[in-house]
């Protein structure tokens, strides 16, 4: 179970997608800060765990070559006693040869212990070493996705700031759009024509008024001398 867990936790981070894992972050700089330590923290974290997997391996590696070495050295021991069991026989000496005979049979017996249990370990080795190797390999490539992380920080960071000015610098255009003088200028220009017409319909309306008197003047004048006239008819002239 612990060697699943492990498996699984350093696939998991070694697959981790770095681009999603950035997604809708507010503040790029602080989620990539986090993430880096995070990820160095569970980095730190794997390599604990797959360094005890491989000291395990090792102690069964350790033992093995043990058994596997009492094996031989016990297979050596019965050899000898055996041959010295031969030569005592030969030698008239029976009683010795047994027991040097029971020797070796113990001898064979300890070789053939200690190569059953090399054997039954050979399997539990083979699947440690198997388990190892994609520890090592998930592990070299967390750390290059941490690489890669850390490679891409300061880029992601600068396009960040980046677009935030211009977000700012649009932000202000749109709000000197809103707030165009012109348009009070405009307003402005509106009043004054408006006035301008006013004065010009006050001339116009005082002209009218100074035509009518000088036209009325005229016509007293033409009445003064229709009097005359008919006067001077009066009187003969």
């Amino acid at each position: 179970m612990t060697k699943q867990t492990i498996l699984g936790r350093v696939a998991q981070l070694a697959k981790a997608n770095i681009n999603a894992l950035l997604d809708g972050a507010e503040d790029p700089q602080k989620m990539i800060d986090q993430l880096i330590r995070d990820y160095s923290n569970n980095i730190a974290e794997a390599e604990e765990a797959v360094a005890t997997t491989i000291g395990n391996l090792r102690m069964l590696e350790q033992d093995h070559k043990e058994d596997v070495d009492a094996a031989a050295e016990w297979g050596g021991k019965a050899l000898a006693a055996s041959k010295k069991a031969d030569e005592l026989r030969a030698g008239g000496t029976a009683a010795e040869a047994d027991r040097f005979d029971n020797l070796a049979k113990v001898a064979l017996g300890r070789q053939l212990q200690s190569e059953k249990e090399a054997k039954d370990a050979e399997p539990t080795i083979a699947a440690q070493t198997e388990v190892v190797g994609r520890l090592k390999a998930g592990l070299d490539q967390m750390k290059t996705k941490l690489t890669e992380l850390q490679s891409k920080r300061d880029q992601l960071v600068a396009r960040a700031k980046t677009a935030q000015a211009q977000n700012q610098m649009l932000d202000a255009a749109k709000n000197i759009d809103v707030l165009d003088p012109t348009s009070e200028l405009g307003r402005f220009e509106d009043k004054v024509r408006r006035e301008e017409a006013k004065a010009l319909g006050k001339q116009e309306l005082a002209e009218s008024s100074l035509d009518a008197q000088f036209e009325q003047l005229d016509s007293l004048g033409d009445t003064a001398e229709i009097e005359a006239r008919l006067a001077a008819l009066k009187s003969g002239s």
